[in-house]
């Protein structure tokens, strides 16, 4: 039933009220509390209450505690509003039934109040458990026959403070940990050692069981643990690892830049979703952060609990923070950001000292004086009622005329020095003075007193006067200004030790009233590496300071700055009295009292290595494309010469044609030779080409050469050769160590189109660690051949490994000859340096591995030896049938007797039908199985079986080196000599 404008006067507790009024006289009760004519006394009279009521209020009646509230309450009912109406308390609660219906049954049973305050309640709100908190009371409404028949609810929403505090209290901690991750990475002096230190304070700030980190492969995969800190019993995770196997969910966050968050790893992960992976090493619970570089995965940092653990939002952040931070000082410092935060706070606390300053002095100049005028036996003759007041509420009694100030004051530890100050001016003094005074239980107070003797008209002393003043406020404020000036000092010091002595070059820029800029301050980094002096430059506008190519630029970034108001950052190129450097630039902008921009901290650090550093990695990845791109072309190009050279030799030793027929075969067979030469050359830049290295004597390769290398230069070029009698053996391919050192002639000849002198030098050198960022240390030969040619300018010297490059003009030259050398040091694992200044010649170094066996013989015999008839059968494998046939046809007129296989699974085939060769030739680089990995299986069945291995590229991984192998693309002869050394026929 409804009881909306009912004029009887029964229900005029309900008038009024707002929209719950209204919502509660139009509302059906007959089902709940029955009509409100009905309702008794005692919730009339608390409903009028609750609806007048400008708190938020609500009423819980009957044995089902049903809800009743006014307009101000609303807002705590939020979306259950208006539904809540008249519901019973435990359906309107359902979500905070288990933590208030404790509190309900309590008021209900005792008859007692209950008040709680910042009591959390786990809230449903938008579909979502909210943690919420509240400061409310519960009060018992008593019926009519004395017993509980309700509760009075009153209370409001305390979240907002109580999160406040906490991310206050959270934030103070964040700093304060921070503040000692910063004094750890302070002390720390390189990488591993700032890592280190952030992981222990990481691990035990948290309470974590093990914090690690890692760096990443060029792989984007493979990851190396190499140091992290665990607690007392946990497994190290020092290893390296595969991210692919802690499953597709880390794998993309840690590539796509995102924290990887996993509170439960058994109840998130599936099986074969890296769960297995990440309890294997006593991961139960992981937040790790990904540095990303380049768009690619560089280093992660992570935190590991050994059982699940909710991770909360800010135990995530500061662990984003603080990885976030270590990157940040391994790449540079940011004491510019936080010096910057210090004075902002120390600035808010200066100002809000000053206008609690104003408010004491406003306070001051209103307030009554405190007067007081004794007698000489300290009987108070007369007190203000300011006075008397103020006695009582810091002592506890008011005097009045004629109490003895000393008796009231009997037994409190104030007597005496209050007794001392009256015995002063009663003996004659006038003075002022400033104390605290006060009992400590009812609060103590500072006062300006001014006491002077009283006199008669004989000049007598007759008593004495007190005018005071409650100055507590203004004492205070004096000791917070005091404590703020001393922190200020603090921090003034701390920045000036920091400006004086960090390793980066500091400046500070003022902004003048026009808008320009001028330097105030550099530090004496900047000084060092610069030139510039604060004194010569301070004050001045920069265009008076710098060169006007860089004025514009410098003045861009500094408006910059002041228009965003916020620090900014970019890397900028130096000229300075040590060369060109590239130096990483923030500039801070700093408020001003009228939170305007008026100066610029600046911090730069030279990265001009890293920048250099950078130059040669993307020259190596360059390269190192360039050298898969040949390499790959190269083995194809070598299948297509193989034939080629083949059918040519065959016509050539076939004596096939007339003369003119006979020329043009010579003529094509020279071409495929220079061809085959090209490719070599190819392959070498490209590390691919296949080579057999052995123990060289260098001594007996280069006086061996020496003839050649002088018939090839000629007469103008004057030859000196300077090898160490103790010269140790040198592993190298002696075949490719003669074209290189061949090629670095020619090249030294061409640098010396009017003659000069090129020298050939082979000494033993020790390599220690650090000494070279190539080479690892221990024992090498350097074979240098240096010219007195024109030399090479930086720019030509950058570029002189690159394949094609050239500086002879076209048809010159390929633009091989040193790239081949380059990769011919690379691939056997030593290095090529070069070293040239225009006009003064080059020095070409070839740093070669000591060999570990006795010199083998160099090279001997030629193409043209007469091919020996051999007998037996040859299992022919090769996947490319034109190579297949040409090989075939020489294997035919070597004598033997041919079986070809297109594959190595069909020669396998063919073996265990019975076929049992006395030789297998076969390619390595085949479609299926290899042919490395068709000699370990036909090896391992039949042991003295003879295997040539034919290739024109390197890929060495898995090859058994004592495997003897022929070089593609070869003729009869090549193939007959390999053949003879392995059948000894």
């Amino acid at each position: 039933m409804s009881v909306a404008d009912e004029p009887d006067p029964a229900l005029a507790f309900l008038a009024g009220g707002g929209e719950m009024g209204a919502r509660i006289r139009a509302h059906d009760w007959s089902e709940s509390l029955g009509e409100p004519r009905s309702w008794p006394q005692s919730l009339r009279s608390a409903m009028s209450i609750c609806l007048h009521s400008s708190f938020p209020t609500a009423i819980y009646w009957g044995a089902e505690l049903r809800l009743l509230y006014n307009d101000a309450w609303r807002p705590v009912a939020a979306e259950r509003h208006p539904r809540a109406l008249g519901r019973p308390g435990v359906e309107v609660w359902s979500d905070i039934w288990s933590v208030i219906d404790a509190q309900f049954a309590q008021v209900l049973r005792t008859g007692e109040g209950f008040s709680t305050y910042d009591q959390l309640l786990p809230m449903v709100r938008g579909g979502v458990v909210q943690e919420t908190y509240w400061n409310y009371s519960l009060t018992p409404i008593r019926g009519e026959d004395g017993t509980v028949a309700g509760v009075f609810n009153q209370g409001h929403e305390t979240t907002e403070r109580v999160l406040g505090e906490r991310r206050s209290l959270a934030e103070r901690d964040r700093l304060r940990f921070l503040a000692a991750l910063d004094d750890q990475l302070r002390t720390s002096r390189d990488p591993a050692g700032v890592m280190h230190a952030a992981a222990a304070l990481l691990a035990r700030h948290l309470g974590t069981s093990r914090t690690a980190y890692a760096d990443v492969d060029d792989d984007n995969d493979r990851f190396s643990i190499r140091d992290d800190y665990t607690a007392a019993g946990v497994d190290t995770s020092i290893g390296s690892y595969s991210l692919d196997l802690f499953g597709p969910r880390a794998a993309a966050d840690m590539r796509g830049g995102s924290t990887l968050v996993i509170r439960d790893v058994a109840a998130e992960l599936a099986p074969g979703a890296g769960r297995d992976m990440f309890r294997s090493i006593g991961i139960e619970a992981i937040v790790c952060c990904p540095l990303l570089k380049d768009g690619r995965l560089a280093a992660m940092m992570a935190v590991h609990q050994d059982a699940p653990r909710d991770w909360q939002p800010e135990e995530i952040a500061l662990v984003e923070a603080a990885v976030e931070r270590c990157w940040a000082y391994i790449e540079r410092a940011g004491a510019e950001a936080r010096l910057r935060e210090m004075n902002e706070t120390l600035e808010e606390r200066v100002s809000a000292a000053l206008a609690e300053r104003k408010i004491l002095s406003d306070l001051f100049e209103t307030t009554t004086a405190f007067v007081q005028i004794l007698d000489r036996d300290y009987r108070f003759l007369a007190v203000n009622k300011a006075s008397a007041d103020e006695y009582g509420r810091v002592f506890g009694f008011r005097p009045s005329a004629g109490d003895n100030l000393l008796d009231l004051l009997r037994d409190t530890p104030q007597r005496e020095p209050v007794h001392a100050l009256w015995r002063r001016v009663l003996a004659g003094e006038t003075f002022s003075h400033v104390a605290e005074m006060g009992e400590a239980r009812l609060g103590r107070a500072w006062y300006d007193m001014k006491f002077a003797p009283v006199l008669n008209a004989a000049s007598d002393i007759i008593g004495a006067s007190l005018f005071g003043y409650d100055v507590t406020g203004r004492v205070h404020e004096q000791q917070q200004l005091a404590a703020t000036e001393a922190a200020r000092r603090e921090a003034d010091a701390l920045y000036r030790a920091y400006f004086e002595h960090t390793a980066e070059a500091l400046f500070v820029v003022g902004i003048r009233d026009d808008g320009g800029f001028s330097i105030e301050e550099l530090n004496p980094t900047h000084e060092r590496l610069t030139g510039l002096s604060t004194d010569a430059l301070k004050g001045k506008p920069i265009e008076e300071q710098l060169p006007a190519d860089v004025v514009d630029a410098v003045s861009a970034n500094f408006r910059r700055a002041v228009a965003e108001g916020q620090p900014i950052s970019y890397r900028e190129v130096v000229d300075l009295p040590s060369g060109r450097r590239h130096w990483d630039t923030i500039l801070v902008p700093v408020d001003g009292p009228e939170r305007r921009v008026t100066r610029i901290i600046g911090s730069s650090r030279d990265v001009t290595a890293r920048v250099q550093a950078e130059e040669q990695l993307r020259q190596s990845q360059k390269l190192e494309a360039m050298g898969s791109l040949t390499g790959g072309v190269s083995h194809d190009f070598n299948n297509l010469l193989t034939p080629i050279i083949g059918a040519l030799d065959l016509l050539q030793r076939k004596d096939v044609g007339g003369d003119r027929e006979k020329r043009l075969i010579d003529g094509a067979l020279q071409s495929a030779e220079r061809a085959r030469v090209l490719v070599q050359r190819l392959l070498a830049f490209a590390r691919r080409q296949p080579l057999q290295a052995v123990s060289v004597d260098i001594a007996e390769l280069v006086n061996g050469m020496a003839g050649l290398i002088g018939s090839t230069l000629g007469p103008q070029i004057k030859i000196v050769v300077e090898v160490g009698d103790d010269l140790p053996v040198a592993s190298a391919d002696p075949n490719q160590l003669e074209m290189a050192l061949l090629n670095l002639a020619v090249n030294a000849r061409d640098a010396m189109p009017d003659g000069g002198t090129l020298r050939i030098t082979a000494r033993g050198e020790d390599v220690v660690t650090g000494r070279s960022d190539h080479l690892a240390p221990g024992r090498y030969v350097r074979l240098s051949v240096a010219d007195t040619g024109i030399g090479m300018e930086a720019e030509t010297l950058k570029r002189a490994v690159e394949p094609f490059f050239s500086t002879k003009g076209i048809g010159k030259g390929t633009g091989l000859g040193l790239s081949m050398v380059h990769g011919l040091a690379a691939q056997l694992g030593g290095e090529l340096t070069i070293a040239s200044r225009p006009a003064l010649g080059t020095n070409v170094e070839l740093w070669l591995p000591v060999g570990s066996a006795p010199a083998a013989s160099s090279p001997t015999g030629g193409r043209d030896a007469a091919a020996p008839r051999r007998n037996g059968t040859a299992l022919l494998v090769d996947d490319e049938p034109l190579v297949r046939a040409t090989t075939a046809d020489m294997l035919a007129e070597l004598g033997f007797t041919v079986v070809e296989a297109g594959s190595a699974e069909e020669a396998l085939d063919a073996i265990d039908r019975g076929l049992r060769p006395d030789v297998i030739v076969t390619d390595h680089l085949m479609t299926g199985r290899s042919g490395s990995e068709l000699a370990a299986e036909t090896r391992g069945r039949f042991p003295d079986l003879p295997v040539l291995l034919v290739s024109g590229y390197a890929d060495v991984a898995g090859v058994d080196p004592d495997l003897p192998r022929l070089v593609k693309p070869f003729r009869q002869v090549d193939l007959a000599a390999r053949l003879a050394e392995l059948t000894g026929r």
